[in-house]
């Protein structure tokens, strides 16, 4: 469509001419016209008589504008409407720190989409994934990031009205930083910095000059979240025990410091003080009680960000918030988009939080959201995945209810993608035996993926669950959804193969330990054939998954994952050569199938609803890989 935008362009035309392609427009002089105009107050759009307008206030709201313009001038020709931006800023955190750094591009063109929906913050959650010149080590083949293209990245955003802020840390979470030489001395456990030593903060001071260096924005995101050893390593030996509350402050007093001198307004993750003022230890403590003294040393000007992706319960979150304003600093809310639960999206969990936590960020005042996309344990699950859960807070941003027919047309309209195809991948995790929207993130489609079938550690937690059969039935589902969305085909034909490889594997070891007992070499026989054509179905995945993982991100991290494809292929060659010993006589015994079965439950057991939900240390072996 051609259009003409009539007024004062000079401001949006570069971001427009960015845009042009996904909104499928072209400026033209004797295009449509629309008049638009910048004023304070709320987005209005209309059209009559031939003519459009839009109405907006800050730049992120114009491309928001355009978008909402162009969907209803395609639907019904004539319209007015009007919306309320419910937050200053709302945006993600994309974490590009486990194994999974977003190429540039890819960044690039995630921001047309965020511009699209109207959200005007990004942060890329680097621990040691960008350069800092004075430690060569710092990042070293991990793909960090160049200053360069950080800056690339920023003035990208810079043309939508993106604020891009940098994340990074300076306390805990540096274990991949502090695993080299020249942190000896500055370390105080293999991932905490060791808090009052010189070299530390010359260090810090190198992160964050660095960090900050090729961005616009005077925010800086210091981390601080998380460092459960803080004052009980090197440190307890060097100075005795402390209170923790004081280690903590002393250090984010002089890590506050060297960010003002470099013109920088600080914020952190708040979990450290309330871990500290909880009995237990624990965030999410409703009887925490943090010490007037600590709540008066927190050092001024300091954001708080009140992190939480696991209650469905508005009220938790409004009694958290009320906590967080009785520490006397202004609070920013992060969600989550659950792209951590595993190999698939947990749609499910990530839907129902959101919706409690904004319904209260609304009702509370809360004027600083964004949704984090962590990449845990190998960065398995594609970031892309996220997209639906962006469009909710993309929604909620700008509407104080909304519902899912609304939801799934402005995500078509965002990113071309069908919102119900998308929300199918839930089922990967969402199976037989989990509670409705697997609240309590039950992950069998990676621990059944990556489980050895002559160990079966999970058999007795899927046994009498036709996990075969929920499988089966998802491949046409994913299959039908690759052919609806052609900008999402990789992932989707990702997850097709996923659901192929696990109707075979899910129940493998069962049949297996089954024939076993039973003596039945020619089921036995049967099972091994199917072994060998699972083999080449695992090979089709491990394809897959590559081509999705190198169209997204650097190729620094996906060794990662294909030492765990590495890993399957060669045991899935050991059981095959085990099972023929057997069924020749050359071996009596098969040792791993004559141990009992028992349940997986973890150190913490299974929550209730879940299949189980574990990292894949604890999925591949009941061995030890650090021995």
């Amino acid at each position: 469509m051609q259009i003409n935008l009539v007024g004062e362009t000079s401001s949006i035309l570069k971001g427009i001419e960015l845009l042009a392609d996904d909104l499928s427009i072209e400026l033209h002089e004797k295009g449509y016209p629309i008049t638009i105009t910048q004023r304070v107050g709320p987005i209005h759009v209309s059209n009559k008589d031939g003519k459009g307008n839009i109405f907006y206030q800050e730049k992120i709201h114009f491309y928001r504008a355009i978008g909402v313009w162009l969907e209803n001038y395609r639907k019904s020709g004539d319209f007015e409407l009007t919306e309320q931006p419910n937050f200053q800023t709302s945006g993600v955190m994309l974490d590009v720190s486990r194994n999974a750094v977003l190429k540039v591009d890819e960044v690039q063109g995630l921001l047309r989409k965020l511009a699209i929906m109207g959200l005007n913050v990004v942060m890329l959650y680097t621990e040691d994934t960008y350069e800092v010149p004075d430690y060569p080590y710092f990042g070293y083949m991990r793909g960090r990031y160049t200053e360069e293209e950080l800056r690339t990245c920023d003035e990208y955003a810079d043309h939508f009205g993106i604020e891009m802020i940098p994340c990074i840390q300076t306390l805990a979470h540096l274990t991949m930083a502090l695993k080299w030489g020249y942190a000896k001395e500055i370390r105080d456990t293999a991932d905490i910095l060791l808090v009052g030593e010189s070299k530390t903060y010359q260090f810090i001071e190198s992160m964050i000059e660095a960090a900050s260096k090729p961005f616009k924005s005077k925010r800086i995101h210091i981390g601080m979240d998380e460092a459960h050893q803080l004052g009980l390593g090197r440190y307890l030996d060097l100075n005795g025990y402390e209170n923790r509350f004081d280690i903590m402050n002393k250090h984010l007093d002089k890590v506050v410091s060297i960010a003002k001198r470099h013109g920088l307004s600080p914020m952190i993750w708040s979990d450290m003080y309330f871990r500290l003022g909880s009995k237990h230890g624990e965030y999410y403590d409703k009887d925490v009680h943090i010490p007037k003294e600590a709540i008066d040393s927190i050092p001024e000007n300091v954001q708080l960000v009140y992190w939480d992706y696991y209650h469905a319960d508005e009220e938790f979150y409004r009694s958290y918030i009320q906590k967080h304003k009785e520490l006397g600093r202004e609070t920013l809310f992060a969600g989550g988009a659950w792209t951590w639960n595993g190999i698939s999206p947990n749609y499910g969990r990530a839907f129902v939080t959101t919706e409690a936590a904004l319904a209260a960020c609304k009702k509370d005042g809360l004027q600083e959201v964004f949704t984090t996309l962590w990449g845990d344990n190998g960065a398995e699950t594609p970031l892309t995945t996220a997209l639906p859960v962006i469009q909710l807070y993309a929604e909620h941003t700008y509407h104080e209810t909304m519902t899912m027919e609304h939801l799934a047309q402005r995500f078509y309209f965002c990113t071309g993608n069908h919102l119900e195809d998308f929300l199918v991948l839930n089922q990967l995790d969402e199976t037989p035996g989990v509670m409705k929207n697997n609240v309590n993130s039950s992950n069998a489609s990676k621990f059944l993926l990556w489980q050895d079938l002559l160990f079966g550690l999970f058999d007795e937690n899927i046994r009498g669950l036709d996990m075969n059969v929920h499988y089966q039935k998802l491949i046409p589902k994913i299959t039908a959804a690759k052919e609806r969305n052609p900008n999402a085909v990789q992932i989707f034909e990702f997850y097709a193969q996923l659901a192929n490889v696990l109707s075979v594997k899910a129940e493998m070891g069962i049949h297996l330990k089954a024939a076993y007992d039973q003596g039945d070499k020619d089921s036995m026989t049967t099972l091994l054939r199917k072994i060998n054509l699972l083999t080449n179905e695992v090979h089709k995945l491990h394809q897959k998954h590559r081509e999705v993982w190198f169209s997204l991100y650097k190729p620094f991290g996906w060794e990662i994952i294909e030492f765990r494809y590495g890993g399957l292929s060669a045991r899935l060659a050991t059981t095959q050569i085990r099972i023929q010993q057997w069924l020749e006589g050359t071996i009596d015994r098969i040792e791993e199938l004559e141990e009992t079965r028992l349940t997986h439950d973890g150190p913490n057991g299974i929550p209730e609803g879940s299949l189980g939900n574990h990292f894949y240390h604890r999925i591949a072996t009941a061995g030890n890989f650090n021995w």
